[in-house]
């Protein structure tokens, strides 16, 4: 049975795009929570088989995964995200909250991307690509964390995030989902700051408190180093 049947008060609907390890463990962790997750890949539903079984997740088609939702992840390789459907976010609910989690490696992966070249930072690039403004958030995490480092509220230490974004209550709906995961959030500033939590910078992979965070995201230089230019 569907758990949209049975939803309990304060669950959501949520679309999550790309089954890689940020991806899988956020399905784990938001099915865990009681939210109805839809996930998908670029190989089709068919490959989720063993993820939907463990997790109670419904896996889906890429085009199917944004419908009804309040929340959709975006969680592919950022080469990838030209090829996602046209009008992946058509039947989303009114108010959807984009997270990107995408970071530009253009050595490794990406190849080389004009626009992040010249300075666009990547969340932007993706926002232009998709059609929809985005918050980005979990692209310095790692994947493990989400799983083990979740604290309650109010722990001394616990973990926190940066979120970047540009809409006031797209952004509060995606911090209030990282405190229920388990995580502090630091408010990074609108999308054009979200460099400051790229690859390279100092708040990328951080896993301390709100103020190291804070500290991490203040002390970032806008200059892309050669490692991770293309």
């Amino acid at each position: 049975m569907h758990r949209t049947q049975h939803r309990k008060a304060g669950t959501m609907k949520i679309g999550i795009i790309g089954a890689g390890n940020i991806g899988g463990n956020l399905t784990r962790r938001l099915s865990a929570l009681g939210h109805e997750v839809s996930v998908a890949n670029s190989r089709g539903p068919q490959t989720l088989t063993a993820l939907a079984e463990e997790t109670g997740a419904t896996a889906v088609t890429a085009a199917e995964a944004a419908r009804g939702a309040e929340v959709v992840v975006v969680t592919v390789p950022l080469k990838a995200v030209q090829a996602l459907p046209a009008g992946l976010l058509d039947g989303a609910a009114e108010n959807v909250a984009v997270i990107d989690t995408g970071n530009y490696y253009p050595r490794e992966r990406d190849g080389r991307i004009a626009a992040i070249e010249d300075g666009l930072p990547e969340s932007r690039w993706t926002e232009q690509q998709i059609g929809h403004p985005v918050i980005k958030a979990f692209n310095g995490t790692y994947a493990q964390d989400i799983l083990t480092n979740g604290r309650p509220k109010g722990t001394a230490g616990r973990q926190a995030l940066p979120v970047a974004g540009d809409d006031a209550a797209a952004k509060q709906k995606v911090r209030d989902l990282i405190d229920e995961l388990g995580f502090d959030t630091v408010d990074a500033g609108g999308l054009d700051e979200s460099w400051r939590q790229q690859p390279g910078t100092p708040v990328y992979g951080h896993q301390g408190d709100a103020e190291a965070v804070e500290k991490a995201l203040a002390s970032a230089s806008a200059e892309r180093t050669p490692e991770w230019r293309a």
